[in-house]
């Protein structure tokens, strides 16, 4: 069982374009432009980066369609060796 502080990947999807200004403020995540006229942010956060993250969508005003909990893809998983 993974702890709360441990980071997890999320996928928030917002209504809008995020436009390339607001990328470092976004640091960390990668940021995916739909054709559909969504945003996509993914990456690892713990809880604390995603309370801080969908405050602030909410300051940029976007409407928040979805945050989910994904699995990483296996590339984007840590190097263990045993």
């Amino acid at each position: 069982m993974r702890k709360m502080h441990e980071p997890q990947h999320y996928e928030i999807r917002i209504k809008g374009h995020l436009e390339n200004q607001w990328a470092d403020w976004f640091s960390g995540l990668t940021i995916t432009r739909e054709d559909r006229g969504e945003t996509v942010l993914t990456g690892p956060v713990d809880q604390a980066a995603l309370h801080s993250l969908l405050r602030k969508v909410r300051d940029l005003g976007m409407p928040l369609l979805s945050v989910i909990r994904v699995e990483p893809e296996p590339a984007d998983l840590p190097d263990i060796k045993h």
